[in-house]
């Protein structure tokens, strides 16, 4: 391809299925030469010894994102999950101590459910909560064991007798979730040919199902499934696919954090709403009018990232263009400073960090001093003020309550831009961060 041209069409990447393509938006990503990361520039950032220059990869990341080709391989310096100072021997023991790690976790789990790692998805509950085996007659290949006991309850579902019933707790809670994973996983991008393959599904199910275990605060919830998706997509192996979705989750499990009294993206929705009120104070005013002050109708996008709104392609443009924007150095050692990593491989030293390494979201809050006290507003909050500055006049015009807000919203689904919403993310941060600065000053002044 030449420079200069139009680009190449991604779509060939990420295959729909003929009956689906009319309900499906087109990918706008293309593969530009000169912008685009492409396999020839990814594999000259690497030394002999295998250190990577992320400033070069950043840089061009930021100007026309990742070819589809390398993604998989990009995403894991993205995420954190290896240091580009690392060597590649360094690298392979790192990932090959990740994934005995996760073999033996998904074998404990398969102790517990002989599904996991089975190729069958359960669709329905598998457990009561009183901890008995259920058997229930409409998945009985997905259910109990045929050879266990069983007895029928005043319920009508038959379930096995005492002596297999399951008293751990946390066990009882985990097997709970299996069914629930196994309906989000079947409806989970199901417009891609990839996901026609059955072992493509039982791999995201038995992913997200060793997640739901290792991290029994916050285990399963909806929308897990459609971040975890492109990581099986992109990656091979189903260990490293499993480990950049555990980081991405580092990023993201807060959202999930939901109580009686609140939502996980709480902090989210009043950064936003601050952001809406410095930049936009008319629209945020009508809003609130409208009993929209609380901004929960920006949930979805916070939950799975705008996947609702672009298509596969773009979506995954979109995150590694946010992540690339967001990038800081110390994000490795932050994500491995339980698991002791780096400092076990002998001979390895921290590398001096210099501004280049940082994205350009985060070198504009590191100028201007902007990481709150419960760190950074995530580049996503002014993807979301993006999105609501961009529909401004429309909202403010003909939304006359919260249902045409979010009917105004949806509309967005499939014609979003992902790089101009990050254009105009980034300028909306620049022109929040200086209005805010102006104010401390002004504050300062009277005290």
């Amino acid at each position: 391809m030449r420079r200069g041209s139009s680009g190449e069409a991604a779509d060939s990447f990420y295959q729909v299925r003929p009956d689906c393509r009319q309900n499906v938006p087109n990918t706008k990503f293309k593969i530009m030469a000169g912008k685009t990361l492409s396999v020839r520039k990814w594999h000259a950032a690497f030394t002999r010894e295998g250190c990577l220059d992320i400033a070069s990869v950043l840089s061009r990341i930021q100007r026309g994102g990742v070819h589809p080709a390398i993604r998989g391989e990009v995403w894991e310096f993205l995420l954190g999950c290896y240091d580009p100072g690392s060597t590649f021997d360094e690298r392979d023991q790192i990932r090959h101590r990740r994934r005995m790690q996760y073999a033996r976790w998904k074998e404990e789990c398969r102790e517990m459910d002989s599904h996991v790692g089975s190729c069958k998805i359960i669709t329905a509950p598998i457990i009561t909560e009183d901890g008995f085996p259920v058997k229930d007659p409409l998945v009985l290949l997905e259910a109990a064991s045929e050879d266990q006991g069983a007895s029928t309850s005043s319920s009508g579902v038959e379930v096995s007798d005492s002596q297999n019933r399951v008293m751990d707790k946390k066990i009882i809670d985990w097997k709970l979730t299996l069914h629930q994973i196994g309906l989000d996983v079947l409806r989970t991008d199901r417009s891609m040919i990839f996901y026609e393959n059955k072992e493509n599904l039982s791999k995201l199910w038995d992913i997200l199902a060793v997640y739901a275990w290792i991290d029994k605060e916050i285990g399963y919830c909806q929308g897990m499934s459609d971040l975890c998706s492109p990581m099986i997509v992109l990656l091979n192996d189903e260990a490293d696919a499993f480990w950049c979705f555990e980081r991405l989750m580092r990023r993201l499990r807060g959202n999930f954090r939901c109580t009686q009294q609140s939502v996980g993206v709480e902090n989210q929705l009043q950064h936003l709403a601050s952001i809406i009120q410095v930049l936009d104070p008319k629209l945020h005013d009508h809003l609130e009018t409208l009993g929209g002050g609380d901004y929960l109708f920006a949930f979805r996008m916070f939950m799975v990232l705008f996947r609702r709104e672009l298509s596969f392609g773009d979506s995954l443009y979109l995150w590694e263009m946010m992540w690339a924007l967001e990038y800081y150095p110390g994000i490795f050692s932050n994500h491995d400073e339980t698991e002791a990593a780096t400092h076990k491989i002998e001979g390895f030293k921290p590398k001096v960090k210099s501004i280049r390494q940082f994205g350009k979201y985060e070198r504009e809050n590191m100028k201007n001093g902007a990481n709150a006290d419960d760190g950074p507003v995530p580049i996503s909050v002014f993807l979301v003020a993006s999105v609501l500055k961009e529909n401004s006049s429309k909202l403010l015009q003909e939304a006359g309550g919260i249902d045409d807000v979010i009917r105004i919203l949806n509309n967005v689904n499939g014609n979003l831009d992902a790089k101009r919403a990050c254009a105009v993310a980034l300028k909306l941060h620049k022109k929040y961060l200086k209005k805010i600065c102006s104010l401390w000053q002004l504050q300062g002044k009277k005290t």
